[in-house]
């Protein structure tokens, strides 16, 4: 028996050991791009900015088809908690949907606040489906201009 010499490429193995990868990830993103018909369980995380001013830590998020009504706000313990709901209305689940994409259900979504917050002064508004809370900042941790004698 004869055995033919192969030239080694250290490439070759790179293309079917990524085979098992790229058939992970493509069932993966066809799950997300076509979900189970069931969407009423499906969990989903609204996006959130947080920025900082001298005066104020804002939380940005975005709540697309919600109102004021399906959104709770709490501040205790330096803990802002955000938490909601986006329901799939019931008579929309008899129609003909070719592909569902928007996830619904519960969130829930936790910030730790530094302790130096005044939490009798935080204000939050709802407008084109983004939520703006304003968290000020206690006077003792505003910075402040120290003069020199």
């Amino acid at each position: 028996m004869r055995t033919a010499l192969t030239r080694w490429n250290p490439t070759a193995n790179l293309f079917t050991t990524r085979d098992p990868f790229t058939r992970f990830m493509d069932s993966f993103l066809n799950e997300a791009i076509q979900p189970s018909e069931d969407v009423s369980n499906r969990a989903w995380m609204p996006l959130v900015n947080i920025r900082e001013t001298d005066g104020a830590f804002f939380v940005e998020a975005e709540l697309p088809g919600l109102t004021k009504k399906d959104l709770e706000i709490t501040l205790e313990n330096n803990l802002l908690k955000l938490s909601g709901e986006r329901r799939f209305e019931k008579d929309a689940k008899e129609e003909n949907y070719h592909r569902i994409e928007r996830s619904y259900g519960s969130f829930l979504r936790t910030f730790s606040l530094p302790s130096q917050v005044d939490p009798e002064g935080v204000k939050a508004s709802f407008k084109d489906g983004i939520l703006t809370i304003e968290v000020p900042k206690a006077e003792e941790a505003k910075p402040r201009k120290i003069a020199i004698n």
